[in-house]
């Protein structure tokens, strides 16, 4: 059975899931993140099997996420290093982990991003480059890019439609 591919589609998380989706390819980048780079070290980390890892990895190379680099002649051996569009990951993973604390460790957190000068707990949340604002709605929606194709455009004018409609007409009461 295929899967399907969202290498070609035009949203952009439907193209990063085809890149990281899975769950294994997300486990390594973490533990890459923890400054694992050898395939013995990723396979006892994860205890996953070796064909699974291989693919994973070529998967992760293949995106750039990772580099593999010869690190032994005899016997040849390699190592796999975070590239600067898998570093650009992280606040993803760090944005996973807080969610995932947040809404799925019953038990409490076992995991944290703390500040590593002071060890104060960080509570992460996306902003805007340019304003510093958080990224939340409603001040902040998603809409279509100037090269949205024609599909992309109609699912992004619904959206606004229906976020239009949920706000309801402004008033005089409103407003103040």
């Amino acid at each position: 059975m295929h899967r399907k591919s969202f290498g070609n589609m035009q949203c952009p998380i439907a193209r990063s899931l085809e890149r990281v989706g899975e769950w294994w390819s997300i486990l390594i980048l973490r533990d890459a993140f923890h400054g694992l780079t050898r395939f013995e070290q990723f396979q006892k980390s994860l205890d996953i099997a070796p064909n699974m890892l291989t693919r994973r990895l070529n998967g992760l190379v293949a995106a750039d996420l990772l580099e593999r680099r010869r690190y032994s002649e005899r016997p040849p051996r390699y190592e796999y290093v975070l590239t600067s569009r898998g570093r650009d990951f992280q606040p993803v993973m760090w944005a996973l982990l807080a969610w995932g604390n947040r809404h799925f460790a019953p038990e409490g957190k076992s995991v944290l991003i703390v500040d590593s000068k002071t060890g104060t707990e960080a509570d992460p949340v996306l902003v805007d480059r340019v304003t510093g604002k958080p990224l939340v709605e409603p001040d902040f929606i998603s809409a279509a890019g100037p090269l949205a194709d024609e599909r992309t455009q109609r699912r992004y004018a619904l959206v606004a439609r229906r976020l239009a409609q949920q706000k309801g007409p402004v008033t005089k009461e409103a407003a103040n």
